[in-house]
């Protein structure tokens, strides 16, 4: 894989900040697809002034079902130059939240990657079965195939607690009602959150909250972006596609998907060490404030994760 330009760490920082910009006259508006449309004409437009010849890969849904920023659309001016564009696969979510946003509730984000062509594995829009913790839990030692138990143990061992005192992060959904009640049974403590599972999974970095492991099933394009952020940052992620029917099966034929019962690894998920994630924060949160407008200038936040370099930092910009 070629390596990304340092240029395309602006730019991503860029297009975020847009994304996130559009949706501050929809916070608290009660109109989560408003605020969504607004996100994604932004990022749109923003990566279409981009020198590169980018792909979304992990987007808003399969072309028929989603009018912009779809799976397998070429953004960028490099498509259109004779000139040698670098090549990008791009995955993001224009609005991370968008019922956080919505309502005004904490952690919505606009988020978007960038990768050399080929790093991110082309996720259908099904759900996925994750599990996610920070750096400090070895990586390959937590999986899918162990009991919740077993992963509570494991994790509380690498953080030298006691299992009581493990916090597991789950999306309050019916769906993840049986491992919620295996964290409790187990001794453990649960963090419901309602929206937003990218960030509650990168809560398990030390320096973001007091999140031990996430868990649980939400959006596999979600999870594709967590792998991406949290290897960067020597976190561990594995996630298994889950289907609910035929139709589900055959979307995820057409992007090559031949094994529906495979547990992807963080490294198979999002591959190689040349990934740019970023987040910029639309609503107030538990690590940035979000888009603030005051005197005719935006204040936007924006972490900003370089797995070339192992670094992340938060950008803090005010602009027009």
């Amino acid at each position: 894989m070629n390596k990304l330009p340092p240029s395309l760490i602006y730019d991503a920082v860029h297009v975020a900040e847009q994304a996130a910009i559009a949706c501050h006259d929809w916070i608290g508006r009660g109109n989560d697809k408003a605020a969504d449309q607004a996100a994604v004409d932004a990022m749109r437009a923003s990566l279409m002034q981009l020198d590169i010849a980018g792909t979304v890969v992990i987007g808003e849904g399969e072309r028929d079902e989603a009018p912009m920023l779809y799976i397998g659309e070429k953004v960028g001016k490099g498509h259109d130059t004779i000139n040698e564009a670098v090549e990008v696969d791009i995955a993001l979510d224009p609005l991370e939240g968008t019922t956080i946003c919505a309502t005004q509730g904490n952690n919505s984000l606009a988020v978007i990657a960038f990768a050399p062509k080929g790093a991110f594995l082309h996720a259908p829009d099904v759900y996925m079965q994750k599990i996610a913790v920070g750096p400090a839990v070895p990586q390959g030692h937590v999986s899918l195939e162990n009991s919740v138990q077993e992963n509570m143990a494991i994790t509380a061992k690498a953080l030298d607690k006691n299992i009581k005192d493990v916090t597991v992060c789950l999306l309050e959904r019916e769906r993840n009602q049986p491992l919620i009640e295996q964290v409790l049974s187990a001794g453990g403590r649960i963090k419901l959150i309602g929206d937003g599972d990218i960030f509650g999974a990168m809560e398990t970095v030390p320096s973001h909250n007091n999140v031990d492991i996430y868990m649980g099933s939400g959006g596999a394009p979600e999870g594709v972006l967590t792998a991406c952020a949290l290897r960067a940052i020597g976190g561990d992620f594995q996630g298994k596609l889950l289907f609910r029917n035929d139709d589900e099966r055959a979307r995820a034929s057409k992007t090559g998907i031949t094994d529906f019962d495979k547990i992807y690894s963080i490294n198979e998920l999002a591959a190689g060490d040349d990934m740019i994630f970023c987040a910029a924060a639309v609503t107030d949160g538990t690590l940035m404030k979000g888009v603030h407008h005051k005197n005719g200038k935006y204040t936007v936040n924006t972490l900003v994760i370089d797995a070339y370099s192992r670094s992340q930092r938060i950008i803090h910009n005010k602009m027009l």
